[in-house]
């Protein structure tokens, strides 16, 4: 009996071994196109165990208690924010974070404002009336938007490098993120950041839980208590050899910190400096708002007065801003650098959708709630948020200010030569065998999602690569051999380039668009996109974003 028992055992072992190691070598799991055989080996030898540090996702948007009206208590309105350098303007109005009356709000509207910082979610309490105003981002706002008793007066401003997706060295575009694994803080402006560039890339985010095997046609996304917590999780995993992450959704400090922490392992695929849809806005406690509604214009003329300050001559006001974060004057001066702080005009085309050159409310709003998908349960119009102070009597104040929004330039533009930020197939449709397009639906979307690309992100180009069905080769090479299979893959090069002149020429016509920012290439049936006919009749867009 002890003998049978110990064979059996033995065979157990032995099974269980073999499927560790067939495990080990299943091919093609977390494989994403031009990958080598023996990346994926190492990644799939490298998980060695589940994540430390990971937590269990929300399944869906957390609600927010009940609203309530905020008691404001001897002229003094209470704003909690948290540290981050896009406030200073409300700060350098206020003259720092104590109210007094010598700040901008008292001096032209009669009440003072505490500022108070802190990292905890304002929203509960902002809902149960605790405290008077916040702030939080355009997505972030999208999450909470069916609970959310607060309004949106004004924009505050759009972060320039202040969140960032750190990959490993191998990953050259977000399109290499599939079938990988990322970790991220749920429902923050990294997370949103990271699906953004995903559903731009044509990929589907698919949440993981700690320990699941990822899926290879997907992006697969694990969560942290916060982004430092997935930073030091992304950095240890790299310092240890492990693959099992392929990048972190990372904010502020913790960029830098993880590019030290992995010494050249690592890189930063994007962040947000040119890429700009991470916008903050402005929030009152909707009862309040509704019952005082000069306070909140006060408010928002000290936003704008501020931001005009610390915009126009930042270094004047650096020791304000440094004393309020507990910064030194080199950190404070670095950190406005990744902010654009936005003026009158900019507030006005970003809630109208006419800003060119970032992402507006509304466009940020629809796509927060497209790349979170199901987790949002509800579908309230971006509008209902809305309660903006924009032409009240201060507005004359700033009649001489302008949109302008630039790049900013480090390392310039991606080449042709380089790889795109990310790519993506679209269809575009022509009239059988010749470059005129069709007037369809899809057409127009395809148009709108070109121009969006360039509208996000500014001094990023595009490069239109026309490809044509490859199925009539061997049909042409019966009929008359390889000479006559070069001769029309000519005039599919021609017709592929063609064609994406077409799309080119549209795009220039319906959006003014400056034709340096659009680049054409034919590349006939030379990059087959698989054996699907239809599939490969398209359109390819890479862009290309500054560096």
């Amino acid at each position: 009996m002890k003998k049978a028992l110990f064979v059996l055992l033995l065979l157990a072992c032995v099974g269980f071994g073999v499927w560790r190691w067939w495990d080990r070598l299943e091919p093609g799991a977390n494989r994403e196109s031009g990958d080598s055989s023996a990346n994926a080996a190492a990644r799939s030898e490298s998980s060695e165990g589940p994540i430390a540090g990971l937590i269990d996702p929300e399944t869906q948007a957390p609600a927010l208690p009940p609203g309530a009206l905020y008691p404001m208590k001897d002229g003094v309105f209470d704003l909690e924010l948290s540290e981050y350098a896009g406030y200073a303007g409300l700060i350098v109005a206020n003259g720092g974070l104590e109210p007094n009356e010598n700040s901008h709000f008292f001096k032209n509207h009669g009440f003072k404002v505490r500022i108070t910082l802190s990292e905890e979610e304002s929203w509960p309490a902002l809902n149960a009336g605790r405290i008077g105003g916040s702030a939080t981002t355009v997505d972030v706002l999208a999450v909470y938007a069916k609970t959310m008793q607060a309004v949106v007066p004004a924009q505050i401003a759009f972060s320039r490098g202040a969140d960032a997706i750190v990959v490993l060295d191998e990953i050259k575009r977000v399109n290499q993120l599939k079938g990988r694994t990322v970790v991220a803080s749920q429902f923050t402006e990294a997370d949103f950041f990271l699906r953004y560039l995903a559903t731009e890339a044509g990929l589907e985010v698919r949440i993981a839980t700690p320990g699941e095997k990822p899926d290879p046609e997907r992006v697969n996304v694990v969560y942290a208590e916060d982004s430092f917590a997935g930073g030091d999780i992304f950095a240890s995993m790299v310092q240890e050899g492990r693959t099992d992450l392929a990048g972190a959704a990372l904010w502020g400090a913790k960029i830098r910190e993880v590019l030290e922490a992995t010494s050249g392992k690592t890189r930063v695929l994007v962040d947000n400096r040119n890429l700009l849809v991470v916008a903050d806005v402005l929030l009152v406690n909707r009862p309040f708002a509704q019952a005082n509604p000069k306070v909140v214009e006060g408010l928002v003329d000290g936003l704008l007065a501020g931001n005009d300050m610390v915009r126009n001559n930042p270094d004047a006001h650096l020791d304000v801003v440094a004393s309020a974060f507990k910064w030194t004057r080199d950190q404070a001066r670095a950190e406005l650098a990744q902010i654009h702080f936005s003026n009158l005009p900019e507030n006005k085309a970003f809630f109208s959708g006419a800003i060119d050159a970032a992402g507006s409310y509304g466009g940020i709003f629809a796509s927060a709630m497209f790349a979170y998908g199901t987790l949002l349960d509800h579908a309230v119009p971006p509008e209902r948020l809305l309660d903006l102070k924009l032409d009240a009597p201060f507005a004359a104040n700033y009649a001489g200010q302008t949109v302008s929004i630039q790049p900013i330039r480090a390392a310039g533009t991606r080449t042709l030569e380089q790889d795109p930020l990310l790519t993506r197939d679209i269809r575009f449709f022509f009239e059988p065998n010749s470059a005129v397009l069709q007037s369809t639906v899809d057409n127009d979307k395809n148009y709108g999602s070109i121009r969006q690309l360039l509208q996000v992100a500014p001094g990023s180009t595009i490069l239109l690569r026309g490809h044509v069905d490859n199925s009539m080769v061997q049909e042409f090479r019966k009929q008359g051999g390889e000479p006559f299979v070069r001769q029309m893959a000519l005039k599919a090069m021609e017709l592929s380039k063609q064609r994406a002149d077409a799309v080119r020429a549209e795009l220039v016509k319906r959006y003014q668009l400056p034709d340096v920012r659009l680049e054409v290439i034919g590349r006939g049936w030379e990059e087959p996109a698989g054996t699907d006919a239809e599939k490969n009749r398209r359109v390819e867009v890479q862009w290309f974003t500054v560096e």
